[in-house]
């Protein structure tokens, strides 16, 4: 196992505010395999606690230094094969930790294309650069003299080629930049401009057509519409500074005097700054708030999937789930407890056919059939007419009816992994599978589709896609291991989010499956084909089988720890299945006697948590919401109105709801308290019922905005 350096340790455990044991401990289990959901889950003891956030920090932060220190190990044979390394430089690279001052020290060693400096250079005028920099001299044209030869035709020839030099020193130099970037820091101001022309197909943008505001209070969402719209054609965006207060700074550190040759050096300094100190530190600034406007619009995306993931399941119920539609009709599909299809068929109860009393036998038909215990609407077209058709609809016995949202479901139904499940169907039916699969168990149908399809958060397709799919990935590994998944019903897709499996593990935990019948108990993990010892460690705590003999493989106990439940019982002179059945048994513990150098109270706290109720879904209860009967469309919406609403996305801004029609209304973040909030989620989550105030309603551009009651 590699060493990790003490430096990442003290700069890990400063930035984080955690201790250097935890950092190294989480760090060393992570080079030893271990995934996050493991650690959070299993190693309290090791990391302190340290939760699932903090972890994942821990990670990122580690593999950016590490990343740091190989580029430090370029930049040092690059400036040693110019034969340019003084120990003194090579002691600042070394203790260089930050990655804008290591490429600021490296600047002007760094390999250049063919520029004005370098062509001055090559007429050998770097030694008049030097003598102007010197600011001594009140007669340039003698300096100057000397250098008219060769490609150099004349005095002025001669000057502006040191003035190129002295340019590229000024914008080589730590301190310039760092004046720059200091102004930068706290006075740049973005400006957007409409570019001509284009007003009419930029309308969408219309809010940002001549718009400055300081950068530090641009706001991610506001920065990242800039952005998109500049992409498209539509907006000029840049980042600005008062360019007087920048020149006067960098005067300040260059220029000596008032001699004719200080004017060059200012001449210099001039064209420095307009030309290359200023577009390079606004490219640097650019950069920088774009990944901070991703970072933050990540985090929001994140949130909301993690909520999203965590929704109500309904449990395994008999399902029938419905894609409304008008002309196609609707297509509906009866689902057994396990979400097997069962049966599938297409009714019209609406416009243009009107074979509504047909469709109504129908679906009665098959709810007494199949024994139908729920039923499950997608929230796209139609959704209203087909729940009021429903809801007309006399069954012989309580049939529960939910609108579940349809994000995601299209994606799903074209995909290979549909088309692996349902060979034999095409997307319409696949649709509605995933429509009533979604009540019965969110998590386990959404991790069947990417992330960025199922509709929650803010300018996916803008930000830095490689960092969107790892925070996604985490979230989705948290929230399934946070869950758990039975090990004898759970897919491929799902195992495959389960901690230290991957696809073809998944895969070959489903083969065995198959090929010798429900899991008996964990150890038979062991039989899977390439399941080693360290991958059981991993995943184990996280697979349930409510069906076997021992009732800790039902539970998050995990199997390291089945020797000290059993020792438990033992002291009580019971076993482990009455321990887990008296709750008067398990008051009576004393967990200080079970302590030993590898488990403190941290495991042992959760072991009894999880012996009080074991396999306990952490998801709360679903619960029946209705939309207000008379709203279907935005022609429908009064101002002043209050109805009921699910809340479908949370922004930086506020948080969008469903309030029963085609068009989600924006709750403003103020309009969600009368106090100041600075986040919408501490107000409010992704799938929570809420009552609402209709405030304005604009039919044209299809926009409601809302008020949270």
């Amino acid at each position: 196992m590699s060493q990790i350096p003490p430096k990442f340790l003290s700069l890990i455990a400063s930035t984080l505010q955690l201790t250097e044991k935890q950092v190294r401990n989480a760090i060393e289990l992570f080079n030893e395999g271990a995934t996050i959901p493991f650690v959070s889950r299993y190693r309290k003891e090791m990391t302190d606690g340290m939760d699932e956030v903090q972890l994942g920090d821990t990670k990122e932060q580690y593999d950016k230094l590490s990343e740091l220190a190989k580029r430090k190990l370029a930049v040092l044979k690059s400036i040693e094969e110019q034969e340019e390394l003084t120990d003194e430089l090579k002691s600042r690279i070394d203790n260089c930790w930050n990655i804008t001052e290591l490429e600021d020290i490296y600047l002007p060693y760094k390999p250049k294309r063919r520029n004005r400096a370098e062509i001055a250079r090559e007429k050998g005028l770097e030694p008049l650069a030097k003598i102007l920099m010197l600011q001594q001299s009140d007669d340039v044209e003698r300096l100057a003299l000397p250098y008219i030869k060769g490609d150099v035709i004349d005095v002025e020839d001669a000057l502006k080629g040191a003035r190129d030099i002295i340019a590229e020193w000024i914008n080589e130099s730590e301190a310039a930049r760092n004046a720059i970037r200091s102004i930068f820091s706290r006075e740049a101001v973005i400006f957007s401009k409409l570019i001509k022309g284009k007003d009419e197909e930029a309308q969408k943008y219309r809010d940002y057509f001549d718009m400055s505001e300081k950068l530090v209070r641009c706001t991610s969402h506001r920065l990242l519409a800039m952005r998109r719209a500049e992409n498209e054609g539509f907006l000029r965006v840049v980042i600005t500074p008062d360019d007087e207060n920048c020149l006067e700074r960098l005067e300040r550190i260059f220029i000596k005097g008032k001699l004719s040759s200080s004017e060059q050096v200012t001449e210099a300094l001039v064209d420095a700054y307009k030309r290359l100190l200023k577009p390079s530190i606004e490219t640097e600034f650019a950069s920088e708030s774009k990944q901070k406007a991703d970072i933050e619009a990540i985090r929001v995306f994140a949130e909301n999937l993690r909520q999203l993931l965590l929704a109500p399941p309904l449990g395994q119920k008999r399902v029938l789930g419905i894609d409304p539609g008008f002309r196609t009709g609707c297509k509906v599909v009866c689902l057994d407890s396990q979400g097997n299809l069962l049966h599938n068929e297409t009714i019209y109860p609406h416009a243009p056919q009107h074979e509504t009393q047909q469709a109504m036998r129908k679906v009665q038909k098959m709810v007494e059939a199949y024994n139908i215990q729920a039923i499950a609407i997608g929230n796209g077209t139609a959704c209203r007419e087909t729940e009021q058709f429903i809801q007309n609809t006399r069954f012989d016995r309580e049939v529960k009816v939910f609108v579940v949202s349809e994000n995601g479901a299209s994606i799903y139904s074209a995909s290979k992994i549909a088309r692996e499940e349902f060979p034999d169907y095409d997307v319409t039916v696949r649709g509605s599978v995933s429509i009533g699969r979604r009540l019965m168990d969110p998590l386990a149908e959404l991790v069947k589709i990417d992330p960025k399809s199922i509709g929650v958060g803010q300018y996916q397709h803008d930000v830095d896609q490689v960092l969107l799919k790892k925070a996604l990935d985490q979230t989705v590994e948290n929230a399934v291991n946070r869950v758990g998944v039975n090990l004898n019903t759970a897919g491929k897709h799902l195992l495959t989010y389960i901690s230290g499996l991957g696809p073809q593990l998944a895969q070959n935990i489903v083969d065995f499956r198959t090929e010798n019948g429900a899991y008996k108990n964990r150890k038979q993990l062991m039989k899977v084909a390439k399941m080693g010892s360290k991958t059981f460690e991993q995943c184990a705590g996280f697979l349930r089988i409510p069906e076997s003999e021992n009732p800790l493989d039902n539970s998050a106990v995990h199997p390291e720890s089945y020797g000290i439940v059993e020792v438990m019982a033992k002291d009580l002179k019971t076993n482990v299945t009455e321990l887990i059945q008296n709750k008067e048994l398990k008051k009576s513990i004393d967990l200080q006697k079970y302590i030993t150098s590898k488990v403190g109270l941290p495991t042992l706290n959760d072991i009894l948590q999880e012996l009080d109720k074991p396999g306990r879904d952490p998801r709360s209860g679903i619960q029946i919401f209705e939309f207000d009967a008379t709203v279907k469309t935005i022609a429908d919406l009064r101002n002043g109105m209050e109805l009921p609403g699910i809340v479908t996305n949370i922004t930086n801004f506020g948080a969008f709801v469903d309030v029963g029609i085609k068009e989600n209304g924006l709750i403003h973040i103020s309009n969600m308290a009368e106090r100041y909030i600075s986040n919408p989620a501490e107000i409010v989550s992704v799938h929570q019922h809420v009552k609402v105030l209709v405030i304005e309603v604009d039919a044209v551009r299809k926009r409601i905005q809302l008020k949270l009651l």
